[in-house]
């Protein structure tokens, strides 16, 4: 986490704000084409962890093949999508310097490359998380934060045009982390294999799956990067930078709390292909508080004292990245409470009305946001529709979910949304008061930052946990006691 935003700093300062708002603007036209993998990567999930649970192996090889040969077509099709809609697309929509198009086309073909590499390497990450095997994610990952050190050192010292040295610098990364993946799976996994023999029954099963899926991912494609374009239509590139540094504060935190729910989400589908839906009801309710209380405890420091803290990371500070982060934040919490939902309903397999609603729901944020801009809306607006709507969805998708998978609406709210709303208030009122009542300086920042610490761990002990999570948190906290004293 710390290495990402030392990194981002110094790109930043190497690029300037101009070049920052390109890079994350032209990537993110070929991320828009990703909704097509998206839906894939949850069917090939699905149908891993089902056959893990069952213990089918001979199956288990059959749907890795199956979602090899998937992933192949959606990078070949993702491909052809980048290189004629997308192309003209840059060219002819987006607000990029003229002088700077060259650059902004080298990058773009770069973001290509890599996105077809990630697409076919998806179902080898999706076979590690099956078969729960978190410490190959965690040794790749200091390895991927050495090569962003060796990155940020290269783009400083060269001599060629930055943006461009940083975009094919870090497709070689990307590349690296792909061949190592795969390494790895190949020798530890018995399932992993490629032909092109086609099991044509499995293969329209998955598809068909991903097909429902597809809609949610072309909403969540859309609302994350079509606000990025109508950012840049609106208002130009520097305000894509300074939503580019608020992504970025967003994917670190993000990235954090996802290792736990990354660690959860097959056991929960697990329990559903076992039909153990108490144990999978209970997953849902304490991932989601311990996810939320978690990504709360970041949060809330970091959002009264952004300023600050943004000042002092950056140096430079783009306009409005400020009160992006505060708004993206709430998004955050709430997009936490919404993955064990999503997850349960890949577990189920019935996808088609719930990814038709919530998808439509979700699609919704760009139309509604581009009406508010065309009003006259500041940038800031565009997320407070994106919060609104994300509220609305989570609604939704507890409401539908409560026949599939049996859990009705009130004890999801007596177990899961009173909790949070008790410590989201009560562990901000402290900090809030010494934030408005103090001088910015440096000793009100530790203090702030101190005071929310400490009120959301009393908050989400006292008040966030039930008698069994206690007694597991005192189990917990005495064995590592216990652990450390003896070392």
């Amino acid at each position: 986490m710390a290495v990402s935003l030392f990194t981002s700093r110094v790109i930043l300062q190497a690029l300037g704000v101009t070049d920052y708002g390109i890079n994350n603007v032209v990537g993110g036209v070929v991320s828009m084409f990703s909704f097509l993998n998206g839906a894939m990567a949850s069917a090939t999930q699905r149908y891993l962890n089902v056959d893990i649970a069952t213990g089918n192996e001979e199956h288990l090889k059959t749907t890795f093949r199956t979602a090899m040969q998937i992933h192949m077509m959606i990078a070949l099709a993702i491909f052809i999508l980048a290189e004629t809609v997308g192309l003209w697309f840059v060219i002819e929509k987006l607000v990029i310097p003229e002088e700077r198009m060259t650059a902004a086309m080298w990058v773009y073909q770069f973001s290509i490359i890599a996105s077809m590499v990630g697409i076919i390497s998806l179902p080898y990450n999706a076979d590690i998380i099956a078969h729960e095997r978190m410490g190959a994610f965690a040794y790749i990952s200091i390895m991927d934060v050495v090569l962003k050190l060796i990155i940020v050192y290269m783009l400083v010292i060269s001599p060629f045009d930055k943006l461009i040295t940083y975009s094919a610098l870090y497709l070689c990364v990307n590349l690296l982390d792909r061949f190592i993946y795969n390494i790895y799976c190949k020798r530890h996994f018995s399932e992993v294999n490629f032909s092109f023999k086609v099991d044509k029954t499995l293969f329209k099963e998955m598809s068909s799956f991903a097909g429902w899926s597809l809609w949610g991912n072309i909403a969540g494609v859309l609302f994350t990067q079509g606000l990025n374009m109508l950012l840049n239509m609106f208002f130009g590139p520097a305000v894509n930078a300074a939503r580019g540094i608020a992504v970025q504060v967003q994917g670190v935190i993000q990235g954090f709390v996802a290792n736990v729910q990354t660690a959860v989400n097959p056991q929960i589908t697990k329990s559903y292909a076992q039909q153990n839906l108490h144990r999978m009801h209970k997953l849902m309710f304490t991932s989601s508080k311990f996810c939320f209380y978690l990504l709360f405890l970041i949060v809330l420091p970091i959002s009264l004292e952004a300023h600050q803290i943004l000042h002092v990371w950056l140096g430079i500070v783009p306009e409005h990245t400020v009160w992006f982060f505060r708004l993206i934040a709430f998004i955050m919490l709430t997009e936490t409470l919404a993955n064990p939902y999503i997850v349960a309903n890949q577990a189920t397999g019935r996808v088609k009305l719930y990814q038709a609603v919530c998808g439509g729901l979700l699609l919704c944020i760009v139309p509604i946001a581009y009406v508010v801009l065309k009003l006259g809306g500041n940038p800031e607006s565009v997320y407070i529709v994106h919060g609104c709507i994300a509220i609305i969805t989570q609604i939704t998708r507890v409401y539908m979910m409560r026949n599939l998978i049996d859990l009705p609406m009130m004890t999801y709210a007596r177990k899961v949304v009173l909790p949070i709303l008790a410590v989201a208030i009560v562990a901000s009122i402290v900090p809030l008061l010494a934030y408005n009542e103090m001088t910015v300086n440096l000793f009100s920042f530790l203090i702030v930052c101190t005071l929310c610490v400490i009120s959301t761990i009393a908050s989400a002990y006292f008040l966030g946990t039930s008698k069994d999570e206690k007694v597991i948190i005192k189990e917990r906290v005495v064995a590592v006691y216990h652990k450390f004293h003896k070392a």
